[in-house]
């Protein structure tokens, strides 16, 4: 059985497929994931053992977008098929660009994508509060004809307009977690859990999708507890976490304890919208018994697990 001793969790996020900054064109896509999956793959050719996730968040707004945009022909389909979707396209284009550049370097390993259910509480709070802005942007009339005709929450997004807010719940257990267990211990390198997993529920003894989206970073420390990996990488659109981000004293972080993470996180420093909830996460498993979180971004991939870059909170 694979042990913490020998494997890495690496989360590469959704706005490091589609950057903000670019217009989110399927080769723009291919062109960002294969530059993350040559770092990835030199780390496997070195002898580092991963299991891979990802985020969905610019692309599952995408396929919301088209739901909207084609409802008067093309029934719209619910939020966790929309989740399922993005798993198997963002999943094929890593798989994909990863099995290449093994192949240019002689590895000869399996790469391999699994559409991964994650279970949640169906009581969970988050299902009578919609926090997780989702979709397009709507101008008030619009907004108040999606509230009256589908029930939608939706609230204002930085003054760009109103958005959908859908329920957010908290990962409990990965579903397919033995199979993934089994491909790792094979020598098989997986793909899984993409955009946080597809939520479901136990509904009279069966699986049953919900309208939800679970937080990436919150289900890949549930997933390497689970594998009891030794650490997690989080690759996000910065090289380092800052303190008193975008202000004139901003000072990178390299290396914090998991005291002083919680402390600067209770602080404000890491805002809920934006690195607060992969500081929890790095939290939560280093108290599950990880070893180290490691955030950068994916161009520093190589030097951060060299320790020349990234923020590492650590054990020790």
């Amino acid at each position: 059985m694979t042990g913490r001793g020998d494997l890495n969790v690496v989360g590469l996020g959704g706005n490091a497929i589609i950057p903000n900054s670019h217009a989110g064109t399927i080769e723009e896509q291919r062109t960002l994931t294969r530059a993350t999956m040559a770092q990835v793959a030199e780390q496997i050719a070195r002898g580092v053992d991963v299991v891979l996730t990802h985020g969905n968040g610019p692309i599952i707004g995408n396929i919301a977008l088209r739901n909207e945009a084609l409802a008067h022909e093309i029934p719209p389909m619910p939020l966790d098929v929309c989740g399922a979707d993005s798993q198997g396209g963002i999943g094929y284009m890593v798989q994909q660009a990863l099995q290449n550049e093994l192949h240019r370097r002689g590895v000869q390993r399996a790469v391999v994508t699994l559409v991964t259910q994650v279970e949640v509480d169906p009581a969970d709070p988050a299902f009578g509060d919609p926090t997780k802005p989702i979709g397009p942007y709507y101008d008030l009339r619009e907004a108040e004809r999606l509230r009256q005709e589908k029930g939608w929450v939706l609230r204002d997004d930085s003054g760009r307009g109103l958005r959908r807010l859908v329920p957010s719940p908290r990962p409990k257990s990965i579903v397919e977690v033995e199979v993934i267990r089994t491909l790792v211990d094979e020598g098989v390198i997986v793909n899984c859990v993409g955009g946080g997993g597809v939520p479901v529920v136990r509904q009279a003894g069966e699986w049953v999708g919900v309208e939800a989206v679970i937080d990436k970073d919150r289900t890949a420390t549930v997933l390497a507890t689970q594998l009891r990996a030794r650490r997690i990488i989080l690759l996000t659109g910065v090289e380092t976490v800052m303190r008193n981000f975008r202000t004139p004293s901003e000072a990178p972080l390299h290396r914090v304890t998991p005291e002083e993470a919680e402390q600067l996180l209770a602080a404000g420093e890491f805002p809920a919208g934006s690195m607060g909830p992969k500081i929890e996460a790095a939290l939560d498993f280093l108290t599950c018994g990880g070893q180290e979180v490691i955030i950068t971004d994916p161009e520093h991939l190589s030097a951060a697990l060299s320790g020349n870059t990234g923020t590492h909170i650590t054990m020790t």
